[in-house]
């Protein structure tokens, strides 16, 4: 469940490639035909000036160059993406920091919660840590810059305006709270919670956010099979104002909680290490939508 939320217990060797790797430069998605005339401009003269069959030659290897992963920019190379794994291990050894009340510009709200858990006590915390940490390889391996909100799950916090915070400190392009719910047993499915303006400092980016919450459901409920939550939103959409991960937020940001721990179905899935790599895999392809 959101941080934000008061459920529960208050208390993110070949010379010639070479030469045509370098000058396709890190923008280029392939070199191209284009390729081949720079490669010979920085051939040595004995080779640029051989006849047919060599100049054959360098066309077909600087093709294959061309072709290959490495003559293609990563698609998020450049971007900068926030991800927040809601709440944290540690949270209910220190009742006396989660529960200070900080702004959140709609409301005064607890600087975190503890989360909830499943029935048999795999909890949020644990959850949102695994899958955060999964979807930052997937995004670290396609060329972006990551940072998490948190940096264990044994420690207390950070509160949710510092976690805000970080974002906007970072310029991310994009950030992402992640999280379980513990809603009531009989419901299940998931939801992403986008922001809605509130005369404050998210109103620049609801639009942007919008875009990224419609992406990651889409991408979400593809790659899961998860369905659309049946006990909140409509069709897997909520909008709140209440949350100070999002008033807060200068960057496009948007919540998704993956499915409620408290049903018996949503939670076998969330506890399996393969479904939570799905997770990953299926919000990383909505980040490289939103990005690339």
């Amino acid at each position: 469940m959101p941080t934000d939320l008061a459920k529960g217990p208050a208390v993110i060797s070949r010379p010639l490639a070479a030469a045509v790797l370098g000058l396709c430069g890190l923008g280029a998605v392939a070199c191209g035909g284009a390729a081949s005339s720079d490669a010979d401009a920085t051939m040595p003269d004995a080779a640029r000036n051989t006849g047919p069959e060599t100049a054959g030659a360098v066309s077909q290897v600087s093709a294959r160059t061309a072709g290959t992963p490495a003559a293609k920019a990563k698609p998020l190379a450049g971007k900068v993406i926030v991800i927040d794994p809601g709440h944290n291990g540690g949270n209910y050894r220190h009742p006396e920091i989660i529960n200070k009340q900080v702004n959140v510009l709609t409301q005064w709200k607890a600087c975190d919660t503890t989360g909830t858990s499943t029935n048999d006590g795999y909890s949020e915390a644990a959850y949102t840590w695994d899958v955060s940490n999964r979807l930052a390889k997937d995004l670290r391996a396609a060329g972006a810059t990551v940072k998490l909100t948190r940096k264990d799950n044994t420690s207390v916090g950070p509160c949710i305006t510092e976690r805000a915070a970080i974002g906007n400190r970072a310029k991310a392009d994009a950030a992402i709270s992640i999280h379980g719910d513990g809603a009531p047993a009989s419901g299940h499915g998931f939801h992403v919670i986008i922001p809605k303006k509130i005369n404050g400092p998210v109103d620049p980016v609801v639009d942007d956010s919008r875009r990224l919450g419609l992406l990651i459901r889409n991408a979400y409920h593809a790659g899961t099979g998860v369905p659309y939550s049946t006990y909140i939103g409509k069709n897997a959409l909520d909008y709140r104002d209440d949350l100070g991960g999002l008033n807060l937020s200068k960057v496009p940001k948007v919540f998704i909680e993956c499915g409620n721990m408290r049903n018996t179905g949503d939670a076998a899935k969330m506890k399996d290490p393969r479904f939570r790599q799905r997770v990953a895999d299926s919000l990383a392809k909505a980040f490289q939508a939103y990005l690339a």
